[in-house]
């Protein structure tokens, strides 16, 4: 190095070099591969984190943004209060780190790999870069119980299909986490860095955020909290009570599982000790199903734009732009889908069954393309995940893998009695119903009008009118399914896989 910043590394030796730290989506100090071997090698550490809008680990929509600002903000303090800090820098990640690389005449550069195609393509070419400059580039597993190409079938292809998948998952033993890193040795001078507020992440005008403030606290500390709480308590109920949206039922894990800021081991670790029962069961297997998704993705780099069924190429999805709009605003007139896209908007997240159903009447009952239902996701959920987003909304549409029949078709109102009888979540977050009793409140349309009117409740105006009738959607779907797929065989009364990840 020739720079007057890298000059003041010269003559005290390589192992006085320091070592960059690339945080990306593992915004933890435990189980944290990569900082615990540079924390090992006994160098300076520099931690660090790019904003890198071109590829898809930054690259999301508003309410992972919002999430993000607080992580790092909760990672900036942590680090400060061991006398080091983060370094932020925005732009693409190979001329950002290689400017840091000038900066301070590191000897190495470690991160955490993620499995996105876009960024496998990206940190090849920076190790590459690296060899070629002589600094050492080294990579580690903190996302995954298990790297995409370790687990195959007993020929050596991928998997396409989960059960069989998550049961040679369970044949490997699960890796111990990793403990926290305590100190960082820290470098004689710091390269610059950004102020997180320049990066408006978090918009102020208009301020749409104060639900996502009242219903979460980003931070490795708030993940490893209610990882604890869960993993004394609801854990036991999960696997009766999951598909229960008005019940306190699920983790909430997954935007702190999304950014790293607890590992896929601590929660194996955290819920596997116990003694196995139905409940830690169901849920390690929605950990599996996010494990399966990676898998898929990682072989499968088109999945998150390309049918993973080619047959559904030939279906004429349906351009109804207000339809997709009163779906997104949830003003469908079914409550139980209605319910759900409220509390996504509000909270930027919503309950796993409830996600299927929602999906399913967009992709099922509008017949509008699975595409765009993922990307309002994608700009919507705090736990915005390409991988687990595009398997999940596959399977829902069919179009997937290992995919829910094309034939099976959500009835809203089914769903709704079957997990919500007494209507507790519906009265949560569509008020306009909550005087409805609890045989009408799913339906609001069969109720007699002297019971509409004295619940305050007029069709048309304050309540929708359903978009589409159900029995003639059903139809619609099921005509236009058929010509795309081939008889198969299905059960039809088989529990659907969580798709979405842990929840």
């Amino acid at each position: 190095m020739t720079n007057a910043a890298g000059a003041q590394w010269e003559g005290r030796g390589s192992d006085a070099r320091p070592v960059l730290v690339w945080f990306r989506r593992d915004l933890r100090l435990a189980d944290n591969p990569a900082l615990g071997w540079a924390v090992g090698s006994g160098r300076p550490i520099v931690p660090v984190f790019v904003l890198d809008d071109e590829t898809g680990d930054t690259a999301l929509g508003g309410a992972s943004r919002w999430w993000l600002h607080g992580s790092l903000e909760a990672l900036s303090n942590t680090l400060e209060r061991q006398g080091s800090r983060l370094v932020l820098r925005r732009g693409p990640a190979e001329a950002a780190l290689a400017g840091l690389i000038a900066e301070t005449g590191c000897s190495a550069i470690v991160w955490n790999r993620l499995y996105e195609p876009k960024t496998i393509v990206r940190d090849r070419c920076i190790k590459t870069e690296c060899g070629n400059r002589g600094i050492e580039a080294r990579s580690f597993n903190a996302a995954l119980l298990f790297e995409p190409w370790d687990i195959c079938t007993a020929s050596g292809t991928a998997y396409g299909v989960f059960t069989p998948f998550w049961r040679r998952c369970l044949e490997h033993e699960f890796a111990a986490p990793g403990g926290a890193s305590l100190r960082l040795p820290t470098p004689g001078a710091w390269p610059p860095g950004d102020a997180l507020e320049d990066w408006g992440l978090r918009s102020r005008a208009p301020d749409w955020a104060a639900g996502l403030r009242a219903t979460w606290q980003p931070g490795e500390a708030a993940a490893q909290e209610r990882l604890d709480a869960f993993a004394c308590g609801a854990v036991t109920r999960y696997g009766d009570d999951r598909d229960r949206p008005g019940d306190p039922a699920t983790s909430m894990l997954s935007p702190h599982l999304r950014f790293g800021e607890i590992g896929p081991r601590q929660i194996a670790a955290a819920i596997g000790p116990r003694k196995p029962d139905e409940g830690s069961d169901a849920f390690l297997r929605e950990l599996g199903w996010r494990e399966f998704a990676h898998h898929l993705l990682f072989h499968n780099p088109g999945m998150e734009r390309k049918n993973m069924r080619p047959a559904f190429d030939r279906l004429a999805w349906r351009d109804d732009p207000a339809g997709l709009e009163r779906w997104q605003r949830g003003c469908t007139g079914y409550p139980l889908v209605d319910a759900g896209m409220r509390e996504l908007w509000a909270t930027g997240w919503m309950h796993n069954r409830v996600r299927m159903v929602a999906a399913s009447f967009l992709a099922k009952h509008l017949l509008i393309d699975w595409r765009a239902g993922a990307e309002w996701f994608v700009d919507t959920l705090v736990d915005a995940d390409r991988a687990n987003n595009s398997a999940g909304w596959q399977w829902v549409a069919g179009t997937g893998v290992d995919a829910a029949p094309y034939f099976r078709i959500f009835n809203p109102v089914a769903q709704s009695r079957r997990f919500d009888g007494e209507g507790r979540y519906l009265r949560r977050w569509l008020p306009e119903l909550a005087e409805l009793p609890d045989s009408l409140i799913h339906a609001p349309w069969t109720a007699p009008a002297p019971v509409l009117k004295a619940a305050g409740v007029n069709l048309g105006d304050t309540w929708p009118w359903p978009v589409v009738d159900h029995a003639y959607a059903r139809k619609r779907a099921l005509d236009a399914l058929q010509r795309v797929n081939r008889p198969e065989e299905f059960d039809e009364t088989a529990s659907p896989t969580g798709h979405e990840g842990t929840r």
